[in-house]
């Protein structure tokens, strides 16, 4: 039995959001840079405090996992660091099966009841999370809907993390985890491996939290800068690591209104389904 097999599901959460934030990605909080107002220990803490809340999976419904997860999240840092990770890993630890794990999440989603979606509107105002904007109908402000996948349909054209909840998560599976599995990459260091499934994903899928906070032409030309890393030749080497340089410091040249949050939720909510199914173990290399 592999080390991860071994841990609670609130420990490979934790190890999940760990995993993500220590890789150096562009544009985003890791271990060799941090933002003015938020950094690396903000994001550390954060992985920590939902560990216990996680745990709690097979008793608390989805909502509830929601709501405690972004509180336990309050009580360690004053920034929104995790709201889109609670979010997308909330149904993947409450689906009880690891090897369904695509179908499970799905399933807890459409067991939801009303009390889920008021207590996630709840945690969504707890968390104030950036570039949010205002929407006609079940405007997170406002009274929730009976079910979550309401609000959901409504956001989803414009919030990949709304995308997973209505189109049963088929990003992070059909995307996202092979991304982070690719056969061809996997000489690579795990942090390696992330950092070039990040960028991959940005390429693929423009960040919607830079859409949000710069508007949709924005987030295009920064997929278009991602896919040059890629498009740059094999991972890791010079020409690749230029490219990745440029991308880099791109992101960061207007503080932080460029930072591609939400590609960061995705890779640890499918590093969350790697750990899960024992598709990643440790030790890590």
């Amino acid at each position: 039995m592999s080390d991860s097999k071994r841990l609670s599901i609130g420990q490979l959460a934790t190890l999940a959001c760990t995993l993500e934030v220590c890789a150096p990605k562009p544009g985003n909080v890791h271990r060799s840079a941090d933002f003015e107002d938020v950094t690396l220990q903000d994001f550390l803490a954060s992985a920590v405090a939902i560990g216990p809340i996680f745990d709690q999976a097979k008793t608390l419904p989805l909502g509830q996992l929601v709501l405690q997860a972004v509180e336990a999240t309050s009580l360690v840092t004053r920034t929104n660091t995790n709201l889109g990770m609670i979010l997308l890993m909330a149904p993947l630890v409450a689906a009880a099966d690891e090897t369904q794990l695509q179908e499970g999440a799905a399933e807890v989603i459409r067991q939801s009841t009303a009390d889920d979606a008021a207590a996630i509107y709840e945690a969504i105002r707890l968390a104030t999370p950036g570039g949010m904007g205002q929407s006609d109908e079940h405007d997170v402000s406002g009274t929730a809907p009976s079910h979550i996948v309401k609000a959901m349909q409504i956001a989803a054209d414009r919030d990949l993390v709304a995308r997973q909840y209505v189109q049963r998560f088929s990003d992070v599976f059909d995307w996202v985890v092979p991304l982070l599995l690719d056969e061809s990459r996997q000489k690579l260091p795990l942090s390696h491996r992330i950092v070039h499934a990040h960028i991959a994903l940005m390429a693929r899928l423009p960040d919607t939290l830079i859409a949000r906070k710069n508007g949709p032409e924005l987030a295009q030309q920064c997929a278009v800068m991602a896919r040059r890393v890629i498009d740059a030749g094999p991972p890791f080497e010079d020409d690749y690591l230029q490219q990745l340089a440029n991308l880099d410091f791109w992101l960061r040249c207007d503080g932080h209104k460029r930072n591609p949050g939400t590609t960061a939720d995705l890779i640890a909510a499918g590093l969350l389904v790697c750990l899960r199914q024992n598709q990643i173990v440790a030790p890590f290399v």
